[in-house]
């Protein structure tokens, strides 16, 4: 472009985008703060060379989360979308949206260069081809193609799981995601049971891409599963699943609530209906004691041992009750306070033990000593909500690492009154070696066990005899999603154990269109 055009007015709207010598870019934002501090037009052949990263719709400050119960995400700033979206460069092989990525293959390059363009609802259409649920994963997604980012070869990730966020809370506020049923009927009948994220992804999928007849059987009160039951208020507001599962129901799909679909009720199931997908989840833990009845932490001394997503949200949920002090030795140690749940049920202390050390600070991009190089999920140290919450309210992050859970001590009447702990080294034969003299004991009236889930409940597996693998899954590829028993198929963490959302969303619709190849696909 000649200097005098680029000077100009309307040079300083047109830049050649880098995709194609013929496209070009109609900028809204005619300057920008580069990451040098100096002002000049919006460059985005030079991305992220010029630009840093920022969260363009950042979570609120810990001190206003602290008081309510309200998603932690804050309003996006338009015009820092732009400026964020300008940092996705012309990658030569995307890996964001490969299998180390995004393992829906979100199409991220285009719809970044989409808000880039201002073209909110193409983008919209764009992560809807892909993605059934973005108000989900935009809000509780870890987001591995932010991972498997090219520029965080060298830079600082784009903020894909942002642009996410605000592209559907962009088209739920315009008015673009509406009903669409299909058009024809196959005449097919589909049950679904479950309806946490691959229940409701297949449901989707098999209902509005494929046409057949579906209800979705749930034993809770309300739809969604995990999204419901799981992920707490403040990082998932239960009106947003509500929301998304009142238009499923407008596009036809019938939600039978309140329906315990056991082992005497799924072969009458099976029977009534052309296919059956099991979406039943994994969720059995450590311990089947606790009768999912309220616990306040509430005046206790917490401990929640695990970390993970489960250890944040226990942190984070007790925050918001509001703990009344960080305990002395805990400030006199390299034990810190527990962070979100507890804290806000008032909690009188809070810590969280993690049996692995504490990860690096940053990934070892080529793996050689980590063996955790890119594009692979970055195994670092990050600092999620709870944390940031538990520092703000105590100055201190709440994590204790290396450390083994070894008794707990009884107050004599059946309750809980503190936990022996020893610090752990690896050994050179990568095995865990307790360190001499570094035994301890922790105050507790509240010890919550983050450690994950071991595998389904296995009541519908034996009623149907369904093969189970060794972690005794439902045992079934994804090359059909078949169980051993006709026409009854399986997806979700009930098939590959416990995983993410956004892997169950991929599973739900991978089991769709298996089902819909065994009820005899769209020729019909």
């Amino acid at each position: 472009m000649p200097a005098a055009l680029r000077a100009s007015p309307m040079g300083r709207r047109l830049l050649l985008d880098g995709r194609s010598p013929a496209r070009r870019t109609l900028l809204r934002h005619s300057t920008v703060q580069r990451r040098d501090g100096s002002v000049a037009p919006l460059n985005k052949l030079r991305g992220f060379i010029e630009i840093e990263r920022k969260a363009p719709a950042p979570y609120r400050p810990a001190a206003d989360r602290l008081a309510d119960y309200a998603e932690i995400n804050g309003p996006a700033d338009q015009a820092e979308l732009t400026r964020q979206s300008a940092r996705c460069m012309d990658c030569g092989t995307p890996f964001c949206h490969t299998h180390t990525g995004c393992p829906i293959s979100n199409v991220i390059p285009e719809f970044n260069q989409q808000v880039f363009d201002g073209e909110w609802r193409q983008a919209y259409s764009n992560l809807a081809s892909t993605n059934n649920f973005p108000e989900f994963t935009g809000r509780v997604c870890p987001a591995p193609c932010e991972g498997a980012c090219v520029a965080g070869l060298v830079d600082e990730s784009v903020t894909i799981k942002s642009m996410e966020y605000s592209i559907i809370e962009r088209a739920w506020s315009e008015g673009w995601v509406v009903a669409a049923p299909p058009a024809r009927r196959s005449g097919k009948k589909v049950a679904v049971v479950g309806s946490g994220p691959a229940g409701l992804a297949a449901a989707d999928e098999l209902n509005k891409k494929y046409g057949h007849a579906v209800t979705v059987f749930e034993r809770a009160e309300r739809a969604g599963g995990l999204l419901t039951y799981g992920i707490p208020n403040m990082k998932l507001d239960k009106e947003t699943v509500q929301r998304r599962v009142d238009l499923m129901e407008a596009e036809g799909i019938s939600f039978v609530t309140g329906a315990e679909v056991d082992a005497a009720a799924i072969s009458e199931t099976v029977e009534g209906f052309d296919a059956t997908v099991l979406a039943i989840g994994s969720t059995v833990g450590l311990t089947s004691k606790y009768g999912g009845g309220f616990i306040s932490a509430k005046g206790k001394h917490v401990v929640v041992i695990g970390g993970g997503d489960t250890g944040t949200d226990c942190i984070g949920a007790s925050l918001r009750h509001g703990c009344k002090r960080l305990p002395g030795h805990l400030r006199d140690t390299s034990c810190t306070p527990l962070p979100g749940t507890s804290l806000r049920h008032g909690c009188k202390s809070l810590i969280n033990f993690e049996l692995f050390p504490a990860p690096p600070d940053e990934q070892d991009k080529r793996g050689e000593a980590s063996g955790n190089p890119w594009p692979l999920w970055p195994r670092i140290m990050r600092v999620d909500y709870g944390h940031e919450e538990a520092s703000h309210r105590f100055g201190a992050d709440p994590r204790t690492y290396s450390v083994l859970s070894k008794e707990f001590v009884s107050d004599g009447a059946g309750r809980v009154r503190a936990v022996k702990t020893v610090q752990v080294e690896v050994g050179p034969d990568g095995r865990f070696a307790e360190v001499e003299g570094s035994e301890r004991e922790h105050p507790a009236d509240l010890v919550i066990l983050a450690m994950g889930f071991r595998h389904p409940e296995q009541e519908i597996v034996r009623a149907l005899r369904l093969e189970t693998d060794q972690r005794s899954n439902a045992k079934a590829s994804t090359s059909d999603y078949k169980t051993s028993a006709p026409g009854v198929f399986a997806a979700g963490d009930c098939r590959r154990g416990q995983s993410l959302v956004v892997w169950a969303i991929n599973e739900g619709r991978g089991v769709a269109k298996s089902v819909d190849a065994y009820l005899g696909g769209k020729g019909w």
